[in-house]
């Protein structure tokens, strides 16, 4: 169920889906007013977010939230110092392409209770589940490959803490690139060698992701990350999704990511989406230069990725659009509005990993389902 709420200065387009012990929100709040001042538009979004949960979301607690914001070096000190939280945050510079300067999505859930772990990660726990999120990672190595390693080695090192490995627990990472044509390159090679030493090959698995340029506020960062776990998950709940029909391996090309990921519990499934772009399953770009036929494109793609799951675009929770070129906006906008007017969604200024590639989505799906062989989430 999608839900639309205005407030001063802001609105929150709110996803609910609400079964058994634990609900689930997802909200994207935007700002409605662009001429207001950056402390303005932030105590607006903050304001919302309070209002909600107080008014609307009684007894829902953030689990996880991403800040988008315009400047981050001149915007981000704020945000940490408002925003007190106990959850995971990502707070990273892909500017709202509405004209505003902040964005926000959360995640939210009932009946949890979270703190934060020794390794650093914030725990979400519920039943037979520990859910670890890790927001905003980051570290001032030499460039951008050493500092993908550094980051997958520290995190290998905080999933050890919890009793989990890479391969088998973590469900979903993002990566965002400073000068993504530049550093990309070295990020894929750190992934690559970290990926084969904890044993993820073309043979076993990847994990789900999305990497796409982003910018922490200091400008030393050239590789910032999010990541996602779960401790307690079991193999057999755990499936790879990869529509053959319309994309590639992303092995073909050199990088080690799965284009989405689906996991199964007693009440619910949920289904993770890595960022998809216009690809077709020869690993090329369709339609250069041609934004609104990419749009249609990776609809079509994500559309085949969610089938293979058993879900459609109804079951989406959230949608973040990412442009490389920011006088795509308008038409991008458009072909959203019309087709998805209800949906929590986000369009930021954010270069994909291929220049070739003017557009790019990443979603969460979340379906009712039962099955009396996982436990409940």
């Amino acid at each position: 169920m999608n839900q639309n709420i205005s407030f001063n200065d802001a609105k929150a387009v709110v996803f609910s889906f609400q079964k058994g012990e634990v609900n689930e929100y997802h909200v994207m709040l935007r700002v409605t007013q662009p001429l207001l001042s950056y402390q303005q538009q932030l105590d607006a979004i903050l304001d919302a977010y309070q209002h909600l949960i107080e008014e609307h979301l009684p007894g829902a607690v953030a689990v996880f939230k991403r800040y988008f914001l315009s400047d981050a070096a001149n915007q981000a000190d704020d945000v940490l110092a408002a925003d007190t939280s106990d959850c995971a945050k990502s707070i990273i510079q892909q500017a709202p392409l509405d004209g505003t300067k902040i964005a926000l999505w959360a995640y939210l859930m009932t009946n949890v209770t979270t703190r934060l772990t020794d390794g650093g990660l914030y725990e979400v726990a519920h039943g037979a589940f520990k859910h670890l999120w890790n927001g905003s990672a980051h570290n001032l190595a030499a460039n951008s490959e050493y500092q993908t390693r550094l980051l997958f080695n520290e995190y290998v090192m905080q999933l050890a803490q919890e009793g989990c490995k890479l391969a088998d627990n973590c469900i979903r990472t993002w990566l965002f690139v400073n000068d993504i044509d530049l550093n990309y390159g070295g990020v894929v090679r750190a992934r690559n060698q970290v990926f084969f030493t904890q044993g993820l090959t073309h043979d076993t698995h990847f994990i789900a992701s999305t990497g796409i340029g982003g910018r922490a506020q200091d400008p030393c960062v050239l590789t910032q990350m999010d990541n996602y776990a779960i401790a307690g998950i079991k193999p057999e709940q755990v499936h790879f999704l990869y529509a053959s029909t319309h994309l590639n391996r992303t092995s073909d090309y050199g990088v080690s990511f799965e284009r989405g990921t689906r996991i199964d519990y007693g009440d619910r499934r949920h289904v993770f989406i890595s960022g998809t772009a216009s690809i077709d399953n020869k690993g090329q770009i369709v339609h250069p230069r041609n934004v609104k036929q990419q749009v249609h494109r990776l609809w079509d793609n994500v559309e085949a990725l969610l089938a293979e799951a058993e879900c459609t675009y109804d079951d989406v929770a959230h949608m973040i659009v990412y442009l490389r070129d920011t006088a795509d906006y308008l038409t991008v906008q458009a072909l959203y509005a019309q087709r998805f007017p209800e949906k929590p969604i986000v369009i930021v200024h954010a270069p994909v990993c291929r220049s070739g590639w003017l557009v790019e989505m990443e979603c969460m799906a979340v379906k009712d389902d039962t099955n009396t062989q996982f436990p409940c989430l």
